[in-house]
């Protein structure tokens, strides 16, 4: 498990692009009038990679990434204040949960005592370290909130099944659930702590768990809050430690996306795209599936069927629910997030935050057809 998410680091920082996105993408096919796809880089002043991303309205947001470092920003990325935890400079943070600008929660990575939890209520001002793993066999990979009380985080399996870490008090304390409900991993199945999207949830007790590295990509589900889960296999190939599941989005409790492939970069990606339209239970590929290996995937805010996936080599959209994607960018990013403003935000190497520019996100917002379910 730990050496999948060590192959993972590696490979991901040889192969990612250094291409600045300044070139606007091909213009929406429903968005005539409304200009281009552009993303906006903002200054963040570091070289940090952001894998972690936590996009809380058009003004606010917050990253996390290498070297224990996590910014913040409340004027649309404008200026950026680091907000790291103090000591924390050897931590790998993958993911961070941000319920408003004061409040937010945030993952380290790591075999052992590496993976922990940290807790903000001031903005980043002062953290609390919340969780600190203490079993050798575990590495946390991802966290989610179905609320601003209650959340889970995700371990690789420890003796055979994958371990989940249960909140109801916004990360103040954490439990580690019974295993009894969680089905039994495949052999060398692990989760990828690529985009912060390997667990995610939506409503108040729906959320589901992405895999690779086994015979198949698996996504599985619980919609119990993670008490008990069941397995499906997706459409994206795995069999091997750098291929499988990566991303996960789901815009209701039935309707989601799945993204992923083989990060290496002299790998093909293949059929790694794929489209759920009953709560994960079954998978079916998407007809033209993402251009190449891509790590993370957002619903676009206040449409039915426009989606973005994100990954070294570019950016993906969708407009019809993921059954088609075309490439609209040739810039790089780990991560992609958007909020009920209209706002969309992604983050990646080099310290490379950005957001859609305003005619994006009112191209968006334009009326398409429902996806067939």
């Amino acid at each position: 498990m730990g050496k999948t998410r060590r192959v993972l680091s590696v490979g991901l920082g040889a192969v990612a692009l250094a291409a600045a996105m300044t070139v606007p993408a091909q213009a929406l096919a429903h968005g005539q009038g409304h200009g281009a796809v552009t993303w906006q880089v903002k200054n963040t002043g570091t070289d940090a990679r952001f894998r972690g991303l936590a996009a809380v309205s058009r003004s606010t947001a917050w990253v996390a990434g290498t070297r224990g470092t996590v910014l913040r920003t409340s004027d649309g990325g404008r200026t950026w204040r680091n907000v790291s935890p103090a000591g924390a400079g050897d931590l790998e943070f993958r993911d961070i949960e941000a319920f408003d600008g004061r409040r937010a929660v945030v993952l380290a990575i790591g075999e052992g005592e590496a993976s922990r939890v940290y807790r903000t209520e001031d903005g980043g001002t002062t953290w609390s370290e919340s969780f600190r793993n203490t079993d050798p066999k575990a590495f946390y990979d991802c966290l989610t909130f179905f609320d601003p009380r209650h959340g889970l985080a995700m371990s690789d399996p420890v003796d055979g099944k994958y371990r989940i870490l249960s909140t109801a008090d916004g990360g103040r304390s954490w439990n580690v659930l019974p295993n009894r409900g969680m089905p039994a991993a495949e052999t060398g199945e692990a989760g990828f702590a690529a985009s912060g999207q390997c667990l995610v949830a939506s409503g108040p007790r729906d959320v589901w768990l992405a895999t690779g590295g086994g015979a198949t990509g698996r996504v599985l589900h619980s919609s119990d809050r993670g008490l008990t889960w069941t397995a499906a296999e997706s459409t994206i190939p795995a069999g091997d430690p750098a291929r499988g599941v990566f991303g996960l989005a789901f815009r209701d409790r039935t309707h989601g996306l799945a993204v992923g492939g083989d990060y290496r970069a002299d790998q093909p990606s293949p059929r790694a795209a794929a489209v759920s339209g009953d709560g994960g239970r079954t998978w079916r590929p998407s007809s033209a599936p993402v251009a190449a290996y891509r790590s993370g995937v957002a619903w676009l805010p206040h449409t039915r069927s426009a989606a973005l996936a994100v990954g070294p080599t570019g950016t993906d959209l969708t407009r019809d629910g993921g059954r088609s994607w075309r490439t609209v960018d040739t810039g790089s990013y780990d991560t992609v997030d958007c909020t009920d403003d209209g706002a969309c935000w992604a983050a990646g190497e080099r310290g490379r935050v950005a957001r859609l520019g305003p005619s994006a996100s009112a191209a968006f917002s334009a009326p398409v057809a429902p996806p067939a379910d």
